[in-house]
């Protein structure tokens, strides 16, 4: 499902930074955090299914990342099969459009993919882009991304989900304490590891109760007859003022959490 809260063109010293959990089946083969043997100007980690990913950047400081929209999805034709969503955040950073014209380019694809939530931002012109392909029959929506702080969990960007609520107050308590460096992998772990869920009066009531239940938590770990479901890594991005991008990942790796750093600096010929 994924959950993320990213701050934008509002902070002194980061003028992107960003905190995302992605929650899949445990049993899903994922590679972690690297530079891509097939593409080594994208970073990010990877679906080894279906080769998309949920979040990825590159060295000429383009940057992408997806959530799933929480819907009831009914059983497709083999003949009708949806496109992976994961390979739109590649499919952005492999080419040279702008996020208003990755966004024209998806026009007449809404319906070949179930629903998506996409941030798709190039960095050096501070541009940023929210793309959705719901509600159903509405087509491409594209918004500008406002400066602020903004949650995109599995409705609409900032829709107030009882989780996206509390995880969007603890983002500003901590902002507020850090006031300027901010130590990325421990802002992670006190933000993004919450098992607090709601109510079941409080939650969306798409899926049966013991399922919305389970997700209604920002760190998400639930046995399920389909299997183990859950948070399977947590992600910090950020950006300085000087174009350094820092991306530290956490990742569950056969019941054993490891995590790693990577910085760059963003190509400057690029920068404006």
């Amino acid at each position: 499902m994924c959950i993320a809260i990213f701050i934008w063109k509002v902070h002194p010293f980061y003028p992107f930074l960003l905190l995302l959990n992605r929650d899949e089946y445990h049993n899903r083969p994922t590679i972690p955090l690297g530079w891509w043997q097939d593409d080594p100007h994208i970073l990010g980690g990877r679906d080894a299914v279906a080769g998309g990913t949920w979040l990825c950047c590159s060295k000429d400081g383009r940057l992408a990342f997806l959530t799933n929209v929480r819907e009831l999805v009914h059983p497709s034709s083999p003949h009708q099969q949806p496109k992976s969503r994961g390979y739109l955040p590649l499919r952005f950073l492999q080419s040279k459009k702008s996020p208003e014209e990755f966004a024209d380019e998806l026009v007449e694809e809404a319906t070949l993919y179930n629903g998506f939530n996409l941030i798709v931002a190039d960095l050096c012109s501070m541009s940023m882009l929210y793309i959705t392909n719901r509600p159903k029959g509405s087509g491409i929506i594209a918004t500008q991304v406002s400066p602020g702080i903004h949650v995109l969990s599995n409705a609409k960007l900032d829709s107030p989900w009882p989780k996206a609520q509390r995880l969007e107050q603890s983002f500003k308590d901590l902002m507020d304490k850090y006031g300027g460096e901010i130590p990325l992998k421990e802002m992670s772990e006190k933000l993004m590891n919450d098992t607090t869920k709601d109510d079941e009066s409080k939650l969306p009531q798409i899926y049966p109760p013991e399922w919305e239940y389970h997700l209604s938590s920002i760190f998400v770990d639930a046995d399920m007859p389909t299997g183990r479901y859950g948070t399977r890594s947590t992600s910090a991005l950020a950006m300085s003022t000087s174009g350094n991008i820092t991306y530290f990942e956490k990742h569950l790796d056969a019941d054993l959490w490891k995590e790693q750093i990577i910085s760059f600096q963003i190509r400057r010929e690029t920068m404006t």
